[in-house]
């Protein structure tokens, strides 16, 4: 089967969506192959709605960006500079394009984890693919360590029914990690560097 983090073969089937998070309206391009492709997902919205936004300065990554959603709004809203990567190429392409309806400027790219980024950043903020299991889920949330500044921050948020109890006590062994809110079994989680 067929998952979004895949550049598997799958039938184009792109839609425009209208969203709104917190009076900030975006359109958004999606197409088949992309997750949550019917429109901004519950746990992503959660986590955009929680974010300190007049904290988040110098640069900022989007880990998994997908179509575009967190990357373009946290542009839309902020004076960081913005990154967003994807290993799915169907994905990357359509953050380009809905970087470029929205009129911000990111630098968007594919990436397999982390093996393209060339420097290092002050907030890494991902909703991650939880369905790649354990070993790349977990590549991906410790080695944004080498990827983060001094006091650099990991942004994540998880489901309950995907981990959540358990991703935040084992990722509290190498960061200082609380949880900013729950909201209908979404937790979000600040991960400090230490």
């Amino acid at each position: 089967m067929s998952h979004y983090f895949t550049n598997d073969y799958i039938k184009s089937n792109k839609q425009k969506i209208n969203v709104i998070i917190k009076n900030t309206k975006l359109t958004f391009i999606t197409d088949s192959g992309i997750f949550s492709k019917k429109g901004l997902d519950f746990g992503t919205r959660t986590l955009l709605e929680n974010i300190d936004l007049e904290n988040l300065k110098g640069d900022v990554l989007d880990f998994g960006c997908g179509y575009g959603p967190i990357g373009i709004y946290l542009k839309k809203t902020t004076k960081a500079s913005v990154d967003m990567l994807d290993i799915n190429l169907r994905a990357v392409n359509l953050a380009k394009e809905n970087a470029r309806l929205n009129n911000v400027k990111v630098n968007i790219f594919t990436s397999n984890l982390y093996e393209n980024v060339t420097k290092k950043y002050d907030f890494i903020i991902t909703n991650p693919p939880i369905r790649v299991g354990k070993k790349i889920l977990y590549d991906i949330l410790f080695k944004a360590q080498d990827y983060l500044k001094e006091n650099g921050e990991l942004w994540l948020v998880v489901n309950k029914n995907g981990g959540a109890k358990t991703i935040l006590k084992d990722i509290q062994k190498d960061y200082e990690a609380t949880v900013v809110t729950k909201n209908k079994g979404f937790f979000i989680i600040c991960a400090k560097k230490r």
